[in-house]
């Protein structure tokens, strides 16, 4: 299963183009990972002391609305660890306040791998140089410093910081990306939230979530069975209708499927079909 995923990545990566909006960003990885619900049969799941929880990593194509790489842990396994394997050299992670750590700022950088991490508004910020900003936009700063504090923690190689405000609320992003400004830097850690989306559309739609697997290999072929599903459907809803995944396109879909099983039951040409219109799979009794 993961040749077929890995298979249909390619695919859709030659079929899909990055939206235009964004096409001069870079490619686009944002990264995050979600909770599953374990059973106690589960013991490899440790989450904390009477529950137990196995934790998915994903990397989501920001630009062609599609999920790229994934990984599988249990619940207490530290995300940061997995950033190197969702994000490859020369793709630009997107990532929230949990992934700070500037070791990953220093090693990212030398390994060609660009990020956007958003970083708590108490960070030491030890200043290089300040950039203009423009007084009518809603970034306030942007400056290259060094991060941490001295002989402790600090940063080895420069990075870049940017702080703007949206509906009141404040953000501090760091980024090794010095070749956009820092609107688009903003614009790149909104894009961030294409994950969380694409994470609550899979949980509500596709039910990857209701265990049928117990064990590690079990659950990951459970959970690449999803991403099969979702990529496939992101082919047909590009070649078929010009747009990306929609619930509505999904159901029209299941129906086409079920009235087309029902015709060639009634001509004796096959067994009877039956739909799930929330899984939106097709079988046949």
């Amino acid at each position: 299963m993961v040749h077929v995923y890995e298979d249909l990545q390619k695919q859709v990566t030659q079929k899909i183009p990055v939206a235009k909006d964004i096409s001069d960003l870079g490619d686009l990885i944002a990264v995050d990972g979600s909770l599953i619900d374990a059973t106690l049969s589960m013991t490899w799941a440790d989450y904390r002391e009477g529950a137990k929880k196995a934790k998915v990593h994903l990397g989501f194509d920001i630009g062609r609305g599609v999920p790229q790489k994934v990984t599988l842990t249990d619940g207490k396994a530290d995300e940061r660890l997995q950033a190197e394997r969702l994000v490859a050299p020369g793709q630009t992670g997107v990532y929230d306040r949990y992934y700070q750590c500037y070791k990953n700022f220093d090693d990212w950088q030398d390994q060609g791998r660009h990020f956007v991490c958003r970083i708590k508004a108490s960070s030491r910020k030890t200043e290089l140089s300040i950039n203009p900003v423009d007084p009518g936009s809603h970034v306030f700063y942007d400056a290259k410093v060094l991060l941490g504090t001295k002989d402790i923690n600090q940063t080895k190689r420069e990075v870049r910081v940017v702080g703007y405000k949206v509906d009141r609320k404040t953000y501090w992003v760091a980024t090794d990306r010095f070749d956009l400004t820092a609107e688009q830097i903003a614009l790149i850690y909104k894009l961030r939230w294409t994950i969380e989306s694409f994470f609550a559309w899979w949980k509500r739609h596709l039910k990857v979530y209701h265990l049928i697997a117990r064990s590690p290999y079990g659950l990951l072929v459970q959970i690449l069975a999803g991403l099969i599903t979702y990529l496939l459907l992101a082919i047909y809803c590009h070649e078929e209708h010009g747009e990306r995944v929609s619930i509505n396109r999904v159901r029209e879909l299941c129906i086409k499927i079920r009235n087309e099983a029902a015709e060639d039951a009634a001509a004796g040409l096959g067994p009877p079909g039956i739909v799930d219109l929330d899984y939106g799979v097709y079988a046949t009794s």
